[in-house]
């Protein structure tokens, strides 16, 4: 029984030393060898900007419509007497169309017949009351006679009340007769006011430019009606001046406190590849939207267009500029965001130093943290690595701005030219990419 259980023992032992040795000579083949990425302190100037999507559009644009109904009979003329289109230059006042008029011409002709109509009817309410007054006049005489003949007893009592009947409807006529003029004079003023708004809307007939400026859109045809009630139809948009332009830039609500009117713009369109425009802000409008639970705010940036260059409504990538940095110390980002991965990469003489500051993990490189008690802006450090022979050695900075790939930073022992750590790349010897104890495919 001992003899049965030496041998299954002994070989466990034996194939347990093959497999450790047979591991450790596959751990020293492998041994791991790590290089540092490295990139140069570089010596120059940087801006932190704030980086948006806008449109470019007219800083005054003048939408002109229809107050009549009918239909588009034709065009006018532009500056160079062509006909009115896209792109057309019109001055102001100049035609810019023109409406059917036959109905109106109609209303107004039926306006001035009513105008004519109630100053007749005006002359003869004035005639009649020429009468009602000669009329007046005789029954107030006879009146008279029959009351001295009546105190005298000589006219009968019947003809003294026909008389004084007679005086009190001749009295009444005439009043009649001045109200009758009144309301004549009135239907002549209404008819007036009915004559000139016919006048109006035959001159509304023809559509012409309120300012001087651009045609930039043109919404109808010739042939094409007009219909305006509630909503009055537009015809034509007209910018005044193509050479200032506007970008209505939509801005993240957690940038828009520290974009500042007046504050330098830059930016670029697709249209234009490789050509950079600039820009100031003008001002931010208070009137936010929501969109997916993010609210945007537009931010109008001014800009000045003397060539025509820029087109309404081009897309504009927009970068604000919120600070700048010259001639100032530039490292990479990515040597903030670096630290070494094992004590022993640390120089020696550096092994016990832990550095002071560090990047918050949420906060981008190169902004102020305000104190919790003052409010105020703090300094903010950070550390980088430099390259010390094979060791790494850690420099305490003073952070300063960021463009998102290079932070500004200030010590008094960094140099331009000195090499920081960026990253590090780990790479295993050739020989130690393969077990020994892993079966091999044999190649052919």
């Amino acid at each position: 029984m001992q003899r049965l259980l030496k041998g299954p023992v002994f070989a466990a032992v034996v194939i347990a030393i093959a497999g450790g040795g047979g591991f450790w000579w596959w751990r020293v083949r492998g041994e791991t060898q790590v290089s540092f990425r490295t990139a140069a302190v570089k010596r120059g100037d940087l801006a932190a900007t704030i980086s948006a999507t806008g449109t470019i559009e007219p800083v005054e644009v003048v939408d002109v419509g229809a107050q009549v109904a009918g239909l588009i009979s034709s065009f006018g003329k532009d500056v160079n007497g062509k006909t009115i289109d896209y792109g057309s230059m019109v001055e102001e006042g100049g035609i810019l169309a023109q409406i059917d008029d036959s109905v109106y011409a109609a209303d107004l002709s039926v306006a001035r017949a009513q105008v004519e109509q109630d100053k007749a009817g005006e002359l003869s309410a004035a005639a009649n009351l020429e009468q009602m007054k000669a009329k007046l006049a005789q029954t107030e005489a006879e009146w008279k006679r029959a009351q001295e003949l009546n105190r005298s007893g000589l006219l009968a009592l019947s003809l003294f009340d026909s008389n004084r009947a007679d005086y009190e409807v001749a009295k009444a006529n005439a009043s009649v007769a001045e109200a009758a003029i009144a309301q004549a004079k009135a239907s002549t003023v209404q008819a007036q006011a009915m004559l000139e708004k016919a006048q109006r809307n035959l001159a509304f007939c023809t559509i012409k430019s309120p300012v001087k400026g651009v045609i930039i859109d043109r919404r109808v045809n010739v042939g094409q009606t007009v219909v305006a009630s509630l909503n009055t139809p537009s015809l034509f948009l007209i910018a005044e001046d193509l050479t200032k332009m506007q970008i209505w830039v939509a801005v993240n609500e957690a940038d828009v406190g520290r974009i500042i009117p007046g504050g330098p713009v830059t930016f670029t369109c697709d249209a234009f590849p490789g050509r950079e425009f600039q820009g100031t802000v003008g001002k931010v409008r208070l009137n936010a939207t929501m969109t997916q639970n993010v609210v945007m705010y537009t931010v109008e940036v001014n800009t000045e267009n003397p060539d025509n260059i820029l087109l309404p409504y081009l897309t504009a990538n927009v970068h604000f500029i919120v600070k700048k940095e010259a001639n100032t110390l530039l490292v990479p980002n990515a040597a903030l965001r670096w630290s070494p991965s094992s004590p022993m990469q640390v120089a020696p003489d550096a092994r016990s130093e832990k550095p002071k500051a560090e990047l918050a993990q949420n906060d981008p490189p190169g902004e102020a943290k305000l104190s919790k008690k003052d409010k105020t802006p703090k300094d903010r450090r950070g550390t980088i690595w430099l390259k010390d022979g094979e060791f790494v050695r850690p420099m305490e900075v003073k952070l300063g701005a960021s463009d998102g790939s290079n932070t500004a930073v200030i010590a008094d022992a960094l140099q331009e030219g000195q090499e920081v750590i960026v990253g590090e790349t780990v790479a295993t010897a050739q020989a130690s990419t393969k077990n020994p104890f892993i079966p091999q495919m044999p190649r052919r």
